[in-house]
């Protein structure tokens, strides 16, 4: 059987990270499958874009981003072209997106994954804009196609939920969706609780790497409403788009409401939750809510995340990601390509 052949689009910490786990997994895989699986295309805003249908090098290619910064000059294939190019032209069975999220429109993500859709080829997606503003659409293309469409990553790194729920949840109804699913906010929340001042926090966030440059999407709640609209339109069906997402952020806590929240035996988090009303439709909010110190949602700190689930079979269910690493996320783009070679056998 042939290789998978794969194009990258987008080749930030995470596809790298990625990169090095495919190649480190080969012989693995191979075992494994029977096959491997080949990049034949990887796409960079900025650093290049390398297609070469024999298969890339990814790990001089890794090399020469971490030592130079792009890909070097004698790369086989290198060339200037652009996503939508690569995806007209390039030789691949399924794409990564992996480009950079635009949380207002889920734009050129996509419309990347419409072209691939268009030329038959399986999709898996690190990137929640899709999944937030156009889940129904691509989904129903996906099955006229008969393309596989997989998304772990989008929420909570490499975490199985959208697995658990698919493969272990059979003919449950699931009725609420709630969690702690922005790191960001969740650590300004801890370190305001410690006394820090406001800017120093986003100061030494910054310096570790988990804050951005610009926090506002993290703290206005764009970041977490994007992704409670993912988790409701792939486990609920809720039709969502992140703009009917009812959203308050942290940026009007203060230390002394925090103070305040302590006195009374409370912690303040950023809440994500997705109810099913009783008309059949789904609302959902993000907001800073008050939770009881003994409650487990308290205990989530720093870059923790949980999500649960509401069931009508198997009531209340939850799933705790502890302080994940860039490799987490590479290990959920890595499943969903085992997904692919698993469906395609």
């Amino acid at each position: 059987m042939n290789d998978l052949r794969l194009a990258i689009l987008g080749f930030g910490n995470a596809g790298q990270a990625f990169a090095r786990l495919l190649s480190d997994k080969e012989d693995e895989i191979r075992r494994l499958y029977g096959r491997g699986v080949r990049v034949t295309a990887i796409v960079t805003r900025s650093k290049g874009t390398i297609v070469d249908a024999s298969g890339i090098d990814i790990d001089k290619a890794c090399d020469d981003l971490e030592v130079h910064g792009h890909f070097a000059d004698n790369t086989p294939g290198l060339c200037r072209k652009e996503a939508f190019d690569v995806l007209a032209e390039a030789e691949y069975d399924a794409v990564c997106e992996l480009t950079p999220l635009n949380i207002f429109t889920g734009q050129p993500a996509i419309d990347h994954i419409r072209m691939a859709f268009s030329r038959g080829k399986h999709v898996i997606s690190a990137n929640k804009g899709p999944i937030a503003w156009a889940f129904d659409e691509l989904s129903a293309l996906a099955a006229e196609k008969g393309c596989m469409f997989f998304y772990e990553t989008t929420v909570m790194d490499g975490t199985p939920v959208f697995n658990l729920v698919e493969h272990t949840l059979k003919l449950c109804r699931i009725t609420k969706v709630s969690g702690i699913l922005n790191s960001t906010t969740n650590y300004i929340l801890e370190e305001l609780a410690a006394g820090k001042d406001y800017e120093d926090i986003l100061a030494a966030g910054k310096k570790l790497g988990f804050i951005e440059a610009d926090p506002s999407m993290d703290i206005d709640g764009y970041d977490a409403a994007a992704k409670v609209t993912a988790l409701l339109n792939v486990l609920m069906h809720a039709h969502l788009t992140p703009d009917q997402v009812e959203r308050k952020g942290i940026g009007n806590i203060t230390a002394q409401d925090i103070k305040d929240a302590a006195d009374r035996g409370k912690v303040i988090k950023l809440l994500c939750e997705g109810s099913l009303q009783p008309d059949g439709n789904v609302s959902a909010c993000v907001k800073p809510v008050e939770v009881d110190k003994g409650d487990m949602l308290s205990a989530i700190d720093s870059t923790t995340s949980v999500v649960s689930i509401t069931t009508d079979l198997m009531g209340k269910l939850s799933v705790i990601e502890h302080e994940p690493e860039i490799e987490q996320t590479a290990y959920g783009i890595f499943g969903d390509v085992l997904r692919v070679l698993e469906g395609e056998i």
